[in-house]
């Protein structure tokens, strides 16, 4: 048995508490954070091995980006992929060595800026291209693999508060719909999410910090998303989503997705 967690945390040191409370309450295997605003030597490493967290795998730049995974489990670093192809620190994947030779993908797609139109906006075109980028990775990937973190893009209807109001708002919009459904066929991809929690149920992993009450108001969108390969997606035995963890002290927008896995 393995269990993997992901979150985008919106900077590692400033939120070093609530990843705290979340390892010690939940105590994954292995923690894939996205966003962790820091360079690799700025990690809080410490932290992490004072918490039982001795494996580390981190990309990093100064004040943006950045990702890192973290695990209980001996780890060995297996890839950096440039899918932006300018050099920002998106994304890191590992080995799990003693489970099996898993793999752990763990990625922060770029959010795209707030018009969906790549002539008047580039943010929107360096998605889209990103999408196209690790379509073509995946279509070459021939092993057990996981990839996690924040995709930025909510799916289906039920995986955004109104889906007629967010139709034309970026990270709900055709075409990165579209984008993402190319990459998931590319590789056949299970969403471990929507696996066990079928829509049109409600499913959402990130609030705006926007909303002075984002529980009663509850205008959240699924942009957190763990996709396995489909052998690696029948040994998936559970799945959940902690949004009790918006409501913690100086929380991330964003909250904690955990799967386990019989490996």
């Amino acid at each position: 048995m393995v269990s993997i967690a992901t979150w985008n945390i919106n900077s590692v040191r400033l939120r070093m508490p609530i990843v705290e409370r979340f390892l010690t309450e939940q105590a994954p295997d292995v923690l894939c954070l996205q966003e962790i605003k820091c360079q690799e030597h700025q990690f809080p490493y410490e932290a992490f091995r004072a918490l039982g967290y001795e494996h580390f795998a981190v990309h990093g730049q100064k004040g943006y980006h950045g990702v890192a995974t973290v695990a209980k489990t001996p780890l060995k670093e297996f890839s950096r992929h440039d899918w932006q192809d300018n050099g920002e620190a998106r994304h890191v994947g590992v080995e799990l060595t003693e489970h099996q030779g898993m793999i752990v993908e763990n990625v922060y797609v770029p959010a795209g800026g707030d018009e969906p139109d790549r002539e008047v906006n580039p943010k929107f075109g360096q998605k889209l291209d990103f999408l196209e980028r690790m379509t073509r990775w995946a279509d070459a990937v021939d092993r057990p693999t996981l990839i996690v973190g924040d995709f930025n893009i909510a799916p289906l209807e039920s995986d955004v508060w109104n889906h007629k109001q967010l139709l034309k708002v970026v990270s709900h919009t055709p075409v990165e719909v579209e984008s993402l459904q190319r990459f998931m066929d590319a590789h056949g991809w299970a969403d471990i999410g929507r696996e066990h929690i079928k829509a049109p149920e409600r499913y959402y992993s990130w609030w705006s910090y926007r909303s002075k009450d984002w529980k009663a108001n509850d205008r959240g969108r699924r942009l957190d998303h763990m996709w396995a390969s489909p052998e690696l997606a029948k040994q998936a035995t559970g799945h959940a989503v902690h949004e009790h963890a918006r409501d913690w002290d100086k929380p991330s927008d964003h909250v904690p997705l955990v799967t386990e896995f019989t490996l």
